[in-house]
């Protein structure tokens, strides 16, 4: 394969993004795959206060750095390595590491807006939406971010009421009709061995 074959994975907070990936990443193999986590590409806000930074509205599209992120896919799709951002969420701003990225045979963008910018979406090969239900999708969301993001149960909760659950309505799942796969039920095992089984496809040629 001398053109990436690019998976764009989108679905809302919770829905089973990650599974999915991981399975590509099993099918693929780690060295033929690059994967980029749309998270990282949330803007830089070092020049905000700490009271303005928790104040941002992290499920709008307008939170990411689009130019950035559609820039270093575009190198990896021609060859070129990256350096992807790496965002410290406890901060609530964008770190001073960095991680180096190689080009691969597989690139997966996953995220809850992968499918949301056009121009992205001309580039990718493959778009899957991960569909789940809104409570599952919640309760994983409140249990990630109380013991992996230091966050409380009373925050998080006015968060998806405030945000997350409107957002989601008015943003990422109109995204849904972009796809080329929808998963239902979330990372179902019987859709996701066909994805990988294409997968594993395509690295052999």
């Amino acid at each position: 394969m001398n053109t990436p074959f690019i998976i764009g994975i989108a679905g809302g907070s919770g829905s089973g993004k990650s599974t999915v990936t991981r399975k590509v990443i099993e099918a693929a193999g780690t060295e033929h795959t690059a994967v980029i986590m749309q998270d990282n590409y949330y803007l830089d806000q070092s020049d905000m206060t700490p009271e303005q930074r928790e104040r941002t509205n992290y499920d709008h599209p307008h939170a990411f750095d689009w130019p950035l992120m559609i820039a270093q896919i575009d190198d990896l799709r021609n060859g070129l390595p990256i350096k992807m951002p790496q965002y410290d969420f406890a901060a609530h701003t964008r770190s001073d590491v960095v991680v180096r990225v190689a080009p691969a045979k597989v690139i997966v963008l996953e995220g809850l807006f992968a499918l949301y910018d056009k121009t992205l979406r001309d580039m990718m090969s493959m778009k899957i939406y991960v569909d789940t239900d809104p409570d599952v999708r919640f309760i994983r969301r409140l249990t990630r971010d109380i013991h992996e993001r230091g966050r409380t149960m009373e925050s998080v909760i006015e968060q998806y009421k405030a945000t997350v659950r409107p957002m989601h309505n008015q943003f990422i799942e109109p995204t849904k009709r972009f796809s080329d796969v929808i998963l239902p039920h979330g990372a179902n095992e019987p859709a996701v061995d066909m994805i990988t089984a294409k997968i594993t496809t395509l690295v052999r040629i």
